[in-house]
């Protein structure tokens, strides 16, 4: 029997055109000051070889230097300013769309929950990542 993976989507509308957003999401000293979940962690470095089969990497730490991690991907299919999806470093998949409406961009991630944490857990932090997207894009 082959099970199919949970999906979950986050989404946020930022004030910028779709070229602006998308940099903002892609480059890795932008994505620095937006991927983090909460307040209490930082997201001190990224790598980020932006083609099919190119890495992605986003060291993630607590502040107080109590816990971090590396959260990792393969670029799997890049659409420049439309479509960016990741394989995860435990094989399960996210692809996030970026769709432009009068001057203002929709940005939505789905992503397969894992089967650790509850699903409403995931999509809260997913979601809060999104929030300080927009926070950053919005404020520049």
């Amino acid at each position: 029997m082959i099970m199919t993976r949970q999906q979950i989507t986050v989404e946020t509308t930022v004030s910028v055109s779709v070229e602006e957003a998308w940099s903002a999401y892609t480059t890795p000293d932008d994505i620095t000051q937006w991927n983090l979940a909460n307040d209490d962690w930082c997201c001190p470095r990224v790598e980020s070889d932006l083609r099919p089969g190119g890495k992605y990497i986003a060291r993630m730490e607590a502040k107080d230097g109590s816990m971090g991690f590396d959260f990792q991907g393969t670029y799997e299919k890049i659409e420049p300013h439309k479509e960016l999806s990741l394989v995860l470093g435990d094989g399960r998949k996210s692809r996030t769309t970026f769709t432009e409406n009068s001057g203002k961009t929709n940005v939505a991630t789905t992503f397969d929950a894992e089967t650790q944490n509850p699903t409403d857990m995931q999509r809260d932090g997913w979601q809060a990542i999104l929030n300080n997207f927009k926070a950053h894009v919005d404020g520049k």
